[in-house]
């Protein structure tokens, strides 16, 4: 065995690089591989190929996984990557194995989808398409994961120690702080994953970084500041237009967090009478299942939100809400008139139930279509939101009639302020900091704004760049 004045620690980005998806870090230290997220490529079609590629790194030759937060973009190359030989462990919070137990299942299902509509159509170079891995895989996958708690300083490997800090962003997201023993001292590597905002209901505010010899830090809002404004203000303003109009609120969010916050910013604005009771739909089963994992983690709440609890209050509850479940039912919606409000999956309309609703009401100017999250480059959403005269939805050009809103200060995603705030109560310097998670030109703003404000070396790594720390 090597000792520790022998190790050498490598860090290779895998994913993440010059793009918001695909997050995937490897680092190399005491003869062991351990993988930093197991995010799958989404947006444009050149992104999706990358899932189909070999990954990296020989599946089997990786001795441990870690995932900062559930979003797929974080964990869903997971179930291929056990497929094709990786035997565990994966460590993750005890609240992302919930979640995961959701969304893995489910991205299982749309592979089995997508697989079976190109076989229909006879849109494959291949016979038969086939899904990127299927619900058996997902089983196997979750059967790997050993939750471990915030706080806690786990031992990954001999001489690499693991100890998760929250972040805010949805539930269970945490940074991942690896501390690795080399040279005689120890080298932290601190991933922040994916930051939250700081006055965001139900969860409470990311936790600061504290320091490390190494950070490598997500810029998705790396060039942009979210709207000043409340985005209670926003979404009452919103929906009384809407209302007056007489239409359907299509509203895609993404199942995790951002379903959850709007049903709280609802039940608000109704208690507060802001807007009137109208009929709520929540139509995306995975949405439902993470409401109610966000429902029954008490623990993870903030403390206004335990304070609703107390008092006998569903936070995530609003009048009128009614939880869509089989796909008839969902069918039905098509024949609803407004005003009503529809919330389904997924929040980019790259798929899910949504689509379906918007090739009904996209054509419709009485339609309002309320983006309430990040739009990735590439995006069906990113293309309604930017002014396109028409989408594609199901192999047919759909005419966007609708009103197009968007509530940016309703993201997940910490905007550059934020980021720098969070820095900023760093006790120690690094020596380097890694930008990762953005689109180019945020990457190079939150690099030039971290070397500007704090005098921090940054680096924005390209895809399967290696850097050798010690």
């Amino acid at each position: 065995m090597l000792g520790y004045h022998a190790v050498m620690i490598n860090l290779k980005f895998l994913g993440a690089t010059g793009t918001v998806t695909g997050s995937r870090y490897l680092v190399e230290a005491h003869g062991k591989k351990v993988l930093i997220d197991a995010g799958m490529f989404q947006g444009p079609k050149d992104l999706r190929l990358r899932n189909w590629a070999p990954f990296p790194v020989e599946p089997s030759s990786l001795d441990t996984v870690i995932l900062t937060h559930a979003h797929i973009d974080h964990t869903g190359i997971l179930p291929l990557l056990v497929r094709q030989g990786f035997g565990g462990p994966t460590l993750a919070t005890p609240p992302t194995l919930r979640l995961l137990r959701v969304l893995l299942p489910d991205a299982a299902h749309l592979q089995e989808e997508d697989a079976r509509y190109a076989n229909k159509v006879g849109a494959t170079k291949h016979t038969p398409a086939l899904p990127l891995f299927n619900l058996e895989d997902v089983k196997q996958a979750l059967r790997t994961i050993r939750p471990i708690a915030f706080g806690d300083s786990y031992t990954v490997h001999l001489g690499m120690h693991l100890r998760y800090h929250r972040q805010g962003h949805i539930l269970g997201a945490g940074a991942a702080e690896l501390r690795i023993k080399a040279a005689g001292e120890h080298v932290t590597i601190y991933f922040s994953g994916d930051v939250g905002r700081y006055d965001a209901p139900i969860l409470p505010p990311p936790e600061p970084y504290p320091g490390s010899t190494y950070l490598v830090v997500e810029s998705t809002y790396g060039n942009r500041l979210h709207a000043a404004t409340d985005p209670r203000d926003d979404l009452a303003e919103i929906i009384k237009e809407a209302v007056e109009r007489g239409g359907v609120i299509l509203i895609p969010a993404f199942a995790i967090d951002r379903t959850q916050e709007v049903l709280y910013y609802l039940r608000e604005l109704v208690q507060d009478e802001a807007i009137p009771p109208v009929p709520i739909y929540l139509d995306s089963p995975m949405a439902r299942e993470a409401t109610a994992a966000y429902r029954d983690t008490v623990r993870e709440h903030d403390v206004e939100t335990r304070h609703l609890r107390e008092n006998g209050v569903d936070p995530l509850t609003p009048p009128n809400l009614t939880m869509v479940g089989r796909t008839e039912e969902s069918k039905r919606l098509n024949n609803l008139r407004g005003p009503a409000i529809i919330i389904s999956a997924s929040g980019m309309a790259t798929g899910g139930r949504i689509l379906h609703h918007l090739r009904h009401r996209l054509p419709r100017p009485d339609t309002t279509v309320l983006f309430v999250g990040y739009q990735a480059e590439g995006t069906r959403g990113r293309d309604i939101l930017e002014g396109a005269e028409s989408v594609k939805i199901f192999g047919e050009m759909v005419p966007v009639r609708a009103q197009v809103r968007s509530i940016s200060s309703l993201s997940a995603h910490a905007d550059a302020d934020e980021l720098e705030i969070w820095m900023a109560r760093s006790e120690t310097q690094p020596k380097t900091v890694f930008v990762t998670h953005g689109e180019p030109a945020a990457s190079m703003a939150m690099a030039e704004r971290i070397t500007r404000r704090f005098g921090w070396p940054c680096v924005i790594p390209t895809l399967e760049e290696s850097y050798r720390l010690v």
